[in-house]
Formats: structure tokens, C-alpha cells, sequence
């Protein structure tokens, strides 16, 4: 895997904040990969998300939000948190320049990204990716935080594990069907919110990742092919 590249970006009112920039030569697509509530870029699911996504040609800018960068523990205000989104996705495209954009993330870092989309703050981005979409506080069920995702302009993919305390999939399920086509669920059994899965389904957290980074792939592949159809 080609060695991450350091980088930095301004976001509006909130100052500068770190990004890494992983590019392989194969790429075929840049992601603009935010992190979780809890973790930084630098966590290990991110770390090993973007390798198995460098192997099947997505290239990642994974970056900070402010309070992250700043070492705070409570998110910043969904505003800040939506201009980083916004933020991230121009330095990429600089970062990058050429390769069709997707953004998304982890948590909180996907559904950011989906508000940034339905606000019309990512220009240029061709799709988003969530890898577990975070639908409502653990074990309490709920589909408030879906209400925007009908003003989301761009095709969507939702990665959930069946075992997610933040998406419960008979919540999920009729919330993707109504966004068809423009919403794509893929899920993947045994899998938390972590997608740790359990021993008994025969897996490896590393197998699941594979299938998160490939399955990521070949939805873009698909939307490149739509695209194309239309032309």
C-alpha cells in the first residue's frame, strides 16, 4: 500500500485540521472518508478501511474534525461538522485532482456527510458511502435522523452489520426502499456497529472489511456505468 500522505485544510470559523491522503496508482476513485464520534482518522478500522479500499483502487482523504484535532471530547456543532464535510471534499479534489469523488465515513462522519449532501454543500460528488449509518442512539430505536436523507441529491450506500444498536434494519429497511434508486443497503450478517462479527460466523474482522472496501468498489463502478448509460 503506497504510504499516506500528510495534509492539511482550513475549515470556515473552525481553523485548520489534519487529513491523510491515501492514493494508490490504480485508483479509479477518491472517498472523502470521515471518522466516527469516538475516534480519530488515525483509528485502526480507519487505517485498515482505507488499505482494503487502496486494494480495489478507491483512494481515501481521511481527515480531522475540529474537535478531534483539538483533542475535545464533545463533537463539534452539526454546522462546523457539516463545513469540514464541505471543507474536505474541496481538498481532495485539489489533493487528487481527476479522480470522481464519493464522500462518506464512519458514524457520525457518514451522516454528516449526508447532511452536508442535503444542504447542496458537495458539489461535485458523485455518491456517498456510509459505512454504518448511524439511524438512532444505541438501543433506542427511532428515524429522526433519516428525515433529510430525502433531500440528498446523490446515490447512497448504506454498509450495516445486523447487529448495529444504532440501526435497527427493520427501521432501516423501509427507510432505503422509499429512497430506491438512489439507496442502496448492503448488509452484512453477524456484523456491530464496530463490524466486529461473531466467531461463530465463520469470519474475520479483516474478511469483513474486505467485503466493506469491494462491495464500496463495485457500487461505484456501477455509478460510473449509469452515468455512461445516460451519455
Amino acid at each position: 500500500m503506497p504510504e499516506p500522505q500528510e495534509l492539511r485544510f482550513s475549515v470556515d470559523g473552525a481553523g485548520e485540521v489534519s487529513a491523510l491522503l491515501v492514493n494508490p496508482r490504480n485508483a479509479r476513485w477518491l472517498l472523502g472518508l470521515a471518522h466516527g464520534a469516538g475516534a480519530g482518522m488515525a483509528h485502526p478500522f480507519m487505517e485498515n478501511l482505507s488499505d482494503e479500499l487502496a486494494a480495489v483502487g478507491v483512494a481515501t482523504f481521511r481527515y480531522q474534525f475540529p474537535y478531534m484535532e483539538q483533542r475535545r471530547h464533545i463533537p463539534d456543532s452539526p454546522a462546523v461538522l457539516t463545513r469540514t464535510v464541505a471543507a474536505a471534499v474541496q481538498a481532495a479534489t485539489q489533493a487528487a485532482p481527476g479522480l470522481p469523488l464519493l464522500a462518506g465515513g464512519k458514524s457520525m462522519g457518514g451522516r454528516m456527510a449526508s447532511q452536508a449532501a442535503a444542504q447542496n454543500l458537495l458539489d461535485g460528488v458523485r455518491g456517498l458511502v456510509f459505512f454504518g449509518f448511524p439511524l438512532h442512539p444505541p438501543n433506542r430505536p427511532g428515524t429522526k435522523r433519516a428525515d433529510h436523507l430525502a433531500k440528498v441529491p446523490q446515490p447512497m450506500l448504506f454498509l450495516q452489520g445486523t447487529r448495529d444498536t444504532l440501526a435497527d434494519l427493520e427501521l432501516l429497511r423501509p427507510i432505503c426502499a422509499k429512497l430506491v434508486p438512489r439507496a442502496t443497503l448492503h448488509i452484512i450478517e453477524s456484523a456491530d456497529h464496530s463490524f466486529h462479527v461473531l466467531k461463530s460466523s465463520k469470519r474475520t474482522d479483516a474478511e469483513v472489511l474486505r467485503e466493506l472496501a469491494e462491495t464500496a468498489a463495485s457500487w461505484a463502478e456501477r455509478l460510473a456505468s449509469a452515468v455512461n448509460r445516460e451519455y
